[in-house]
């Protein structure tokens, strides 16, 4: 069987039955099992068997379950709640402050958590009642927490980042390392947008009447909900930037850390523990079975030698080297749109990095360019995860639209500083060529 034939009818297994409804977990390893059985008879089926315990053994993917724990002990914890009542005191009073400061409360979560949905549906709890009450207006208000939101998959500690590290043969260190700035740059973005659409349109962003706002000397009191938060990202980050531990020794004292964080602040009960212990299960169940079945497809994909027919046609876009980038970039927004970024990740990896990197490109920049695309697709529709979470817990006269028009200006931030990661590479790679060597 030609490889065309073959990339034809896996992808179009893949697209009917992700089309149809079926989980991603099922519909990856489904194909992957019936396409070895029929293309090398049973006997290949010890492929699924030895892909599987590979990846389940892999020290790397220890850490995913750490730093879930760390996130959902932190969540617990109620240092979102704190976070956002510091950030509240100290920005409320300018105009579009309490925007500004849910997209850096989310930026701060963002470092302790790893994945998107949690400062989501915090800060859409949390933030949004807040300032829909102060007569925000409700696309800034919703836009705000879904792109800060997005952020969770690429400033480290990423999961995505940890699982992409595992199957584009990548440091994990290098990976967290060029996902602090681009993430740094594109929160710096949003709020720049939220600070001059205020200053344009005031009455869309009124700033907090003077009431309620504290004198300083309380305000800088409610800097101390910072603290351990902040001392426990420096802790893991630096650890991993200085060398002195491994990303999964560094999610170890991340999730020791939180332990100590709910201590002190008191809120460390055994149903913070149980409930935490309960989330971390299940997120980190759901992932590791993604990676258990996209494993075995992408052994079944590299197998067939169909990754050199991808690699033809890519070679084949007009505009050299820099047109296949720019191609991979396009075929990720359109795959963000459809699928699940695990989903895109499994697939896209065994055929676009192999490329990438043949042409000169540095995988490390080509994989925060693939997050910041993912990070897109948590906000476009018609799949975007952050826009479904939102609807989950918005007033209900905000309707689908409303958060479809709220991302828009957001989305199209994203776009422009993906642009400017491509244009200066070293936004991603200054720091990981600093502090962990070329």
């Amino acid at each position: 069987m030609s490889p065309e034939l073959i990339t034809g009818l896996l992808f179009g297994s893949l697209i009917l039955f992700l089309v149809l409804g079926l989980p991603l977990v099922f519909v990856l390893g489904g194909v992957a099992v019936v396409f070895t059985y029929f293309l090398w008879g049973h006997e290949a089926l010890y492929m699924v068997a030895t892909r599987t315990f590979t990846s389940a053994t892999s020290y790397v993917l220890l850490a995913i379950p750490m730093f879930i724990f760390m996130g959902n002990m932190l969540l617990k914890s109620g240092i979102a709640d704190d976070l956002y009542r510091m950030m509240y005191h100290w920005l409320g009073r300018l105009r579009g402050g309490l925007a500004m400061g849910t997209v850096g409360v989310c930026t701060i979560f963002a470092a302790m958590v790893g994945v998107s949905g949690a400062a989501t549906v915090t800060m859409g709890l949390i933030a949004l009642p807040s300032m829909l009450k102060r007569n925000y207006d409700k696309s800034i208000a919703v836009g705000c927490i879904a792109a800060g939101g997005a952020l969770g998959i690429l400033i480290p500690p990423s999961v995505l980042m940890i699982a992409l590290a595992l199957f584009a043969n990548i440091s994990v260190g290098r990976l967290f390392a060029g996902g602090v700035f681009s993430g740094l740059l594109l929160s710096f973005l949003f709020c720049i947008y939220i600070g001059v659409r205020s200053l344009w349109q005031p009455r869309l962003c009124p700033p907090v009447p003077p009431e309620e706002r504290l004198p300083l000397r309380k305000k800088f009191a409610l800097l101390r909900s910072v603290i351990l938060p902040i001392l426990l990202v420096t802790a893991v980050m630096g650890s991993i930037f200085a060398g002195a531990a491994t990303p999964t020794e560094a999610s170890g004292v991340g999730a020791l850390g939180s332990i100590i964080c709910a201590l002190v602040y008191r809120r460390l009960t055994w149903q913070n523990l149980r409930e935490t212990c309960y989330s971390t299960l299940q997120l980190s169940c759901m992932v590791m079975w993604i990676i258990f079945a996209a494993s075995c497809f992408t052994a079944l994909y590299t197998a067939t030698d169909a990754p050199q027919l991808a690699e033809a046609l890519l070679m084949a876009v007009p505009g050299g080297r820099w047109g296949t980038i720019v191609a991979t970039q396009v075929i990720f927004l359109i795959l963000g749109m459809l699928l699940d970024p695990l989903g895109i990740m499994m697939i896209c990896t065994p055929i676009f990095f192999p490329i990438v990197v043949s042409l000169g490109f540095d995988p490390v920049w080509f994989g925060v360019l693939f997050v910041i695309n993912m990070e897109m697709g948590f906000l476009t529709p018609p799949f975007g995860f952050n826009l479904f979470y939102l609807k989950a817990i918005v007033p209900k006269d905000i309707t689908m639209g409303d958060i479809y028009r709220s991302i828009i200006p957001f989305v199209i931030l994203q776009g422009f500083g993906l642009v400017l990661c491509m244009i200066f590479p070293q936004i991603i790679l200054w720091l990981p060529n600093l502090v962990l060597g070329y």
